[in-house]
């Protein structure tokens, strides 16, 4: 016969098997009677229906519920549990160990937060200031700009633009980039404003490459930007004035009494050398210009030299000096090779060297550097001309220079520099450090560079566009 016992709501049925398993059965007391006198079967009390009664703390069942558990009691005690996610509590779940979740989350949002924030400032400081490259509205570009603050040169309005040019009346040149204008500001100051073409699919990178290469320097050898005009598709830059036009009106007889004396012409080339090495190491961000030529070089009143117009300029930070690009930029004729081939090495500030090197030589011997020039009329490679007439110490006149002097050190001692910066391969040229270096020392310290090679950019044919420009990857 098995053995019974009765618990506190009902009763119940403890059977003993041979397995030694032990069932427990909630039976009702009435039935448990009449099984011990005979008048039931086992089986008939274990079928019978037994009524059941949960008493339950409503109080606090809802606290439970608030704090993540579900209401429910002991198995040994007749006591409300709450049944909870680290285990059953007596009343609520433990608000520590829900602190202590939201603590661990907060940090981990935290360090996210400081990645993101980090990878953001990183990229902001390569340049790009340099933003998405896909195209964006007017307002987004020009809070872009603002968001610079003191770096950011003044922003004017387009009307204000027509004011200080006396609605364009005063034209000072044009390019392929648009026309330039001279104007006044309210202060007196006489300036040079350049409005820019606009064209369909104009995304304003090149705009805001200029604005914020030339935002970023101050040196007496690079032009100054004193504001901008982002307007619809109305841009523009103000720049200072400088009275004596661009370099290359000096060169070659162009202009008929326009000529320079030799001092002046030697204190031009250095002073253009500094300029791109203050461009190269003297900022923070290490500035790439890629369109050195005549042209982009102002002179002021004193013919101090400026460099300018930093549309296909690139930004870099300082400890980068080798940068991708998916396509040539610049100007025909003053193309590094390298931009036009990775066979010769990887594109750097020694791309700059080389139009650097390129438009010294055009400056030197009076010979505009063409493409198409020479090349199919069997005449031998212009830098190798010159280079077998220096090596034979004969005359290269120089065209545009007064040369009352007869100043051969200053004529010998620049194309040497020249030959020296257009080598083929960029470890083999000089830094602009180093030319300035080579131009302030002396004549016996320079050595003769190696010959120039027959497979420089200048002998490879592009067409008729005088300037290749890029979409490309920044660096």
């Amino acid at each position: 016969m098995p053995s019974v016992r009765p618990l506190d709501t009902g009763k119940s049925l403890s059977s003993s098997c041979s397995c030694s398993n032990k069932i427990y059965v909630a039976v009702h007391e009435r039935r448990l009677d009449e099984l011990r006198s005979g008048n039931a079967s086992l089986l008939s009390i274990l079928t019978t229906p037994v009524g059941m009664e949960y008493m339950a703390n409503f109080t606090a069942c809802s606290k439970c519920q608030e704090s993540g558990g579900r209401c429910g009691s002991s198995p040994c005690l007749d006591e409300f549990v709450c049944y909870c996610p680290d285990g059953p509590w007596s009343l609520a779940c433990s608000q520590s160990g829900a602190g202590l979740a939201a603590l661990l989350l907060g940090i981990v949002m935290f360090l996210i937060f400081l990645v993101i924030w980090e990878s953001k400032k990183r990229k902001t400081h390569k340049i790009s200031f340099l933003w998405n490259r896909k195209a964006i509205g007017d307002h987004n570009i020009a809070t872009f700009l603002e968001s610079y603050g003191f770096l950011s040169p003044t922003r004017y309005t387009y009307a204000n633009i027509r004011k200080m040019t006396n609605s364009y009346k005063d034209k000072l040149g044009e390019g392929g980039y648009g026309s330039v204008y001279k104007g006044k500001l309210n202060d007196g100051r006489v300036v040079a404003v350049k409005k820019l073409k606009f064209s369909k699919g104009d995304d304003g990178r090149d705009f805001i490459n200029e604005v914020l290469s030339i935002s970023r320097t101050n040196h007496v050898n690079v032009v100054t930007l004193l504001g901008f005009c982002f307007e619809g598709n109305n841009r523009a830059l103000v720049f200072e004035f400088l009275p004596n036009g661009s370099l290359e009106k000096f060169m070659h007889g162009r202009e008929v009494g326009e000529s320079l004396q030799w001092k002046t012409m030697f204190d031009i080339v250095v002073g253009i050398a500094k300029g791109l090495d203050y461009l190269h190491r003297g900022c923070n961000t290490r500035i790439l210009h890629f369109d050195i030529k005549p042209h982009n070089i102002l002179l002021d009143e004193e013919f101090r030299p400026k460099i300018s117009d930093f549309g296909l300029a690139r930004l870099c930070p300082q400890k980068n000096s080798i940068i991708s690009m998916s396509e040539a930029r610049g100007t025909i004729g003053y193309i590094a090779p390298e931009i036009l081939s990775r066979y010769y090495g990887n594109v750097s500030h020694k791309s700059d060297v080389y139009s650097y090197g390129m438009m010294l030589l055009d400056l030197v011997c009076g010979r505009q550097i063409d493409n198409n020039e020479s090349q199919d009329n069997s005449e031998m490679y212009f830098p190798e001309w010159i280079y077998n007439r220096l090596e034979r110490v004969e005359d290269v006149s120089i065209h545009g220079v007064m040369n009352v002097d007869n100043n051969k050190e200053f004529e010998r001692k620049m194309i040497i520099v020249s030959l020296w910066c257009i080598q083929s391969y960029p470890a083999n040229r000089p830094s602009m450090n180093r030319v300035v270096e080579m131009l302030e020392g002396s004549l016996e310290s320079l050595q003769m560079p190696p010959k120039p090679n027959h497979s420089s950019p200048t002998t490879f044919v592009f067409g008729s566009s005088p300037m290749i420009t890029t979409r490309d990857n920044f660096c």
